[in-house]
């Protein structure tokens, strides 16, 4: 079920610890955000699932294997700092990076061709990298990390630079990547991206995962008990144990239910004062969790 497991990972640069026994598992086929605060600790793990870097203890299980130098071939890496040579022509660089992802030189022209073309870019190929926008560089890089096929993508603040509609371009080829099994990490601090792409989540802090699990899930368990209720004439502001307050909408309302009452005896006592015309339980955001999961964390210490 799980295409990459990390376990008790440690990893110390002289007197900093940049991960405390981090733990998580990413299962195949899924979207995983892979969120935190600046200097938490992402980067770091990322590097060691690429191998760039090891881990002083723990493990990293790559399809029930420890991650090795040939596993490289099956993850592809789009970082937040691109890469690419500036002065090298596109098509020249896109091929020699092809090649060290473990693409024929044939195979590779094959795959770069059916990109540029679905990208709309062919025009570029003899263009050096420095003659192109940041947005323009990036969707060629973003090319060159799934020319391979790779079964785990990683990507990186992916939307960084993208104009709109670019950014829907590289969403839709994400999803698209996603439903023909590619697996995907993705690090963002865009909250938004998160509940709109991911499955599950792992939440990095101070080095050590302080949130983890399904999106939906902790959405849930973070719920205040708060409603939107439209209604069809006004309601009486005032009740024993039922908070109502007023928005600018008329006959619009947020409502916190009391703890051990039922949505059906909230929806009853309502009903007694009108007609009930929507009723939504309003579950805090991605971010609001993000900020007070950190906050809370950074107290603790």
């Amino acid at each position: 079920m799980n295409l990459l497991e990390i376990e008790h990972v440690v990893k110390q640069y002289d007197k900093h610890r940049a991960l405390d026994d981090v733990s998580l598992t990413v299962p195949r086929g899924s979207i995983y955000g892979l969120l935190g605060p600046n200097g938490a600790g992402k980067t770091t793990l990322i590097r060691i699932i690429n191998g760039i870097t090891a881990p002083d203890s723990g493990k990293i299980l790559l399809n029930g294997e420890p991650i090795n130098s040939n596993s490289t071939t099956t993850i592809g890496y789009l970082p937040e700092e691109r890469g690419l040579y500036k002065k090298m022509k596109v098509g020249e660089q896109a091929l020699f990076l092809a090649q060290l992802k473990g693409l024929s030189r044939s195979k590779a022209r094959e795959e770069l061709k059916y990109w540029f073309e679905h990208f709309e870019i062919q025009g570029w190929w003899d263009k050096k990298v420095e003659e192109l926008s940041k947005g323009m560089a990036q969707k060629v890089q973003f090319i060159i990390t799934i020319l391979h096929r790779p079964q785990l993508l990683i990507l990186d603040e992916p939307f960084s630079g993208f104009d709109p509609i670019n950014a829907e371009a590289i969403r839709a080829e994400i999803l698209q990547l996603n439903k023909a099994g590619t697996t995907i990490i993705l690090s963002t601090h865009n909250m938004g991206q998160v509940e709109q792409l991911c499955d599950e989540i792992a939440l990095i802090n101070q080095s050590r995962i302080v949130l983890q699990g399904n999106v939906d899930e902790i959405r849930k368990m973070h719920a205040t008990n708060t409603f939107h209720v439209q209604t069809s004439c006004p309601l009486h502001m005032h009740h024993d144990t039922i908070k109502i307050t007023s928005t600018e909408k008329e006959n619009n309302y947020l409502i916190v239910k009391p703890e051990g009452m039922s949505n059906n005896t909230l929806l009853q006592e309502l009903m007694q004062q009108s007609n009930i015309v929507s009723f939504e339980e309003l579950l805090p955001s991605m971010n609001e969790i993000f900020i007070k999961t950190v906050t809370q964390n950074l107290s603790s210490i």
